[in-house]
């Protein structure tokens, strides 16, 4: 029989994490239909603007290597999203209240969903690259640039994903965190992600030149097709790092207010 006075020992930081890591991992696999729909829309898209609107805006043909990089970071952005979704359900039915009673660090419940959606969303990001290829899609980088490219895709989907986990820890429900995360959606279509930003409305080229989908996805878009990078390779990772720092310290107020209430 254990004695009153025994300490129960808690569990290690690495534990806590992969053991959480896991168990999002798995419920991302039960999820088909989420996994589904991430690989789904972009795919959609790209090809509703290689063989619908392609043409008018490029009539040489070349429009897909263009829309390639903008539709791999719509992908990145959309599979992130349902982060907010999951961890709000977990802030909301009551599982993480059982979770603090535990000798854990309670917060890599969070740290689960974020590893487990970095981890699908560069599976359906494959998926849409390797479907890119099929309908044209011709880069011509080497290897390295494309190990930089999944490296600055990896950096990207890391901090946005940190963005909708803080997100979803704010909302009050499910839904609502999925119409907050929603709105971070619109950020490729005012980015140079389907057109150039000189083609915008002078007003609008300020907001699209400054804003951290642009670099991110001219970075992309010069690694793999080899146009000019310039200085948006340093502004990507730097507005990229920036997201996530800031999202961190979100989390982490975020999660003790919220557990504090209980």
């Amino acid at each position: 029989m254990m004695n009153a006075s025994t300490s129960i020992k808690r569990a290690s930081f690495a534990t806590t994490n992969a053991v959480f890591i896991g168990r999002s991992i798995r419920h991302s696999l039960r999820n088909v239909e989420a996994l589904i729909m991430a690989i789904m829309l972009p795919v959609m898209l790209m090809l509703l603007f290689t063989y619908v609107f392609g043409g008018s805006i490029d009539p040489t043909g070349n429009y897909v290597n263009y829309v390639v990089p903008g539709i791999i970071l719509l992908c990145a952005g959309f599979g992130s999203s349902s982060t907010a979704v999951d961890v709000s359900m977990d802030m909301t039915n009551g599982i993480v209240d059982r979770f603090r009673t535990m000798p854990i660090q309670s917060m890599s419940v969070v740290t689960g969903h974020v590893v487990a959606s970095l981890a699908r969303n560069l599976f359906a990001t494959g998926v849409v690259v390797g479907v890119a290829l099929l309908v044209g899609f011709k880069p011509s980088a080497s290897l390295l640039e494309w190990l930089a490219a999944i490296g600055i895709i990896a950096l990207f989907i890391l901090s946005f994903t940190w963005l909708f986990a803080a997100i979803g820890l704010m909302a009050g429900s499910p839904s609502s965190a999925s119409a907050y995360g929603f709105i971070l959606l619109f950020l490729p279509y005012l980015s140079s992600a389907f057109v150039p930003t000189d083609n915008m409305p002078s007003w609008l080229q300020g907001i699209a030149n400054h804003q951290p989908i642009t670099p991110v996805i001219e970075t992309i878009r010069g690694l793999l097709t080899g146009t000019p990078i310039l200085n948006s390779g340093w502004f990507a990772i730097g507005w990229c790092l920036f997201i996530v720092l800031i999202s961190l310290i979100w989390c982490n107020w975020a999660f003790q207010r919220k557990t504090a209430r209980r």
